[in-house]
């Protein structure tokens, strides 16, 4: 598949089917409210998770599965969707993306039971695996290549910008009202940032279509195969107990009062972590940012593990944490996408779509885990994300000449 050329069109002209022209790092805060609606619908279940499996009469491990399905889903279909859309117009198929995360927040908000929750958690999963890959590949078309991983980590703003504000409003407005509201909220901003994609982002053509043998074969090249693993390794390590926060955090002492604050922390951080990284990686490159990141990110989950085994319960240092956690799982998105690209320079829609499925899988993954290590105590849900993040760590070492 060939990358939309970057180049710059004739003054105040352009013929049609011809590559847009180049613009600033502006020209992607578009793209980052359609991932802030994506964000928002992926993580804001995050917020009220008890009250959900009280009302809809399950185990709060159950309520959780729902934001593994979600992960799978999206996990599955990303590569299989962007196969099927290729030819679509970036623009119209951002819009109808959003449309359908909508519909299914409006299901969500809805549903008499579980199994139904869990099939517009699918759906929502269609709207979100055509949307994220296409805004990055967006985003890396419209401006320079020395901007590109800070294009990408604006768009991946939007999602860092959603935990840091919509995960604690969505909780915030799940006291004041109910998660179904919450949901309801939801639709309307996918609706409402479709409509400012209409109206703001500048037109870009489809891509030939690629057949999805073709599009999975990128996985034979050595780069690409030997990238992605890092980042199931990573989100995986990040969302051990992302997932269950409210009781991890009420389990280290947090009084329900104070989670919407810690949830406020844990994003301000992420916030934080994503745009440092996309900076810092270029200037110094992807492997001293992402080791930086694994590091952290095994540090905040020892001590959260050592909090909870010992039964110390500090505010100071718990929301420390948080922000360190946060920053530890959002700083790691913008390296790894920049390393796919630069081991597969002619195809990054390709490698940025399997980044995302790998980002999934790896909330999939350690959601999973979570509702299976949780039953036996924080300390060590936090030990087995501890060891996980030290792998990753280690694995980075292995395969660093991939830069």
């Amino acid at each position: 598949m060939q990358d939309i050329p970057i180049r710059r069109a004739a003054a105040h002209t352009r013929t049609p089917g011809a590559p847009p022209p180049l613009r600033g790092l502006s020209s992607t805060i578009v793209l980052a409210f359609g991932t802030f609606a994506v964000g928002t619908d992926a993580f804001v279940v995050t917020g009220f998770l008890p009250e959900m499996a009280k009302t809809l009469d399950v185990s709060l491990r159950a309520a959780g599965q729902s934001v593994t399905v979600f992960a799978v889903a999206y996990a599955v279909l990303s590569p299989i969707l962007a196969t099927l859309t290729a030819r679509v117009p970036r623009r119209v198929l951002l819009i109808c993306a959003l449309a359908v995360l909508g519909l299914a927040n409006a299901g969500s908000a809805l549903a008499p039971s579980y199994g139904v929750l869990v099939a517009t958690r699918v759906l929502a999963a269609f709207g979100a695996a055509s949307y994220t890959p296409n805004a990055g590949a967006a985003a890396a078309a419209l401006v320079r290549p020395a901007q590109r991983a800070r294009a990408l980590a604006v768009v991946l703003g939007g999602l860092t910008a959603a935990t840091a504000v919509g995960v604690p409003l969505g909780n915030l407005a799940a006291r004041a009202f109910d998660w179904r509201s919450v949901l309801g909220l939801v639709a309307v901003l996918c609706i409402v940032c479709a409509g400012g994609i209409f109206l703001a982002m500048p037109p870009l053509p489809g891509n030939p279509r690629v057949p999805l043998r073709k599009r999975l074969a990128v996985l034979r090249r050595r780069g690409v195969i030997a990238v992605l693993p890092l980042t199931v390794l990573g989100l995986t390590a990040g969302c051990v107990m992302w997932a269950y926060s409210v009781p991890v955090l009420n389990a280290v002492g947090v009084a329900p009062a104070g989670i919407l604050w810690m949830l406020f922390l844990f994003g301000l951080g992420a916030v934080a972590g994503n745009l440092a990284a996309g900076a810092a990686t270029d200037r110094w490159g992807s492997v001293p940012v992402l080791a930086a990141g694994y590091l952290s990110l095994a540090a905040a989950m020892a001590l959260i593990a050592w909090q909870a085994a010992a039964g110390l319960h500090s505010a100071v240092l718990t929301g420390a944490l948080v922000i360190i956690w946060g920053a530890g799982i959002y700083c790691q998105t913008s390296p790894q996408q920049h390393r796919l690209i630069a081991v597969a320079p002619g195809e990054p829609a390709l490698v940025i779509g399997l980044n995302s499925s790998a980002i999934y899988a790896g909330i999939g993954i350690g959601t999973v885990l979570g509702g299976l290590i949780l039953p036996a105590g924080v300390a060590a849900a936090g030990l087995t994300a501890t060891i996980i993040a030290a792998v990753a760590g280690l694995y980075l070492l292995l395969t660093r000449r991939y830069r």
